[in-house]
């Protein structure tokens, strides 16, 4: 069993409600969005894991029992080309649940016209392999999104 946390500070939103059909569709997987608090802010690894993919709009980490979690920073943010964002950590290194990996601040994406709703997905998972998903509510960083087994 993962236990998965919130990467960010915000409300809790749900997957559905993610401007994105990609994301809101579960195309990428399940999970949940976090709407995050406009102001600086560090995101942070969601679990205990190795870095496998890193971009400054999202990064993936991988936990021993081989659950991978996306943390997609805003939506359609790649076309940023990075501008706003401050990568902490790199491809390969290992982190740990809470541990800053990007710098970022959520109301410069939305000035620049992109949502800066954050999608934490389990990738290769299954809506059932999820439990106790959290979709509304204030979370802070730490928080449990949810579970996965």
């Amino acid at each position: 069993m993962t236990t998965v946390t919130s990467p960010l500070a915000g409300r809790a939103i749900g997957l559905a409600n993610v401007p994105d059909p990609v994301f809101s569709g579960a195309m990428v997987g399940p999970g949940t969005a976090i709407d995050p608090v406009r102001e600086p802010s560090e995101a942070v690894s969601p679990i205990d894991g190795v870095v496998v993919s890193m971009h400054p709009h999202a990064f993936v980490v991988v936990d021993g029992e081989g659950h991978g979690v996306l943390t997609h920073l805003g939506i359609d943010t790649v076309q940023l080309n990075g501008q706003g964002f401050e990568l902490l950590v790199n491809k390969g290194d290992t982190v740990t649940r809470g541990q800053a990996v990007v710098r970022w601040n959520p109301a410069e994406v939305e000035a620049a016209g992109k949502s800066p709703i954050c999608p934490i997905v389990a990738l290769e998972a299954t809506a059932d392999s999820l439990s106790e998903v959290r979709e509304d509510g204030d979370v802070k960083a730490g928080d449990q999104l949810f579970a996965w087994s």
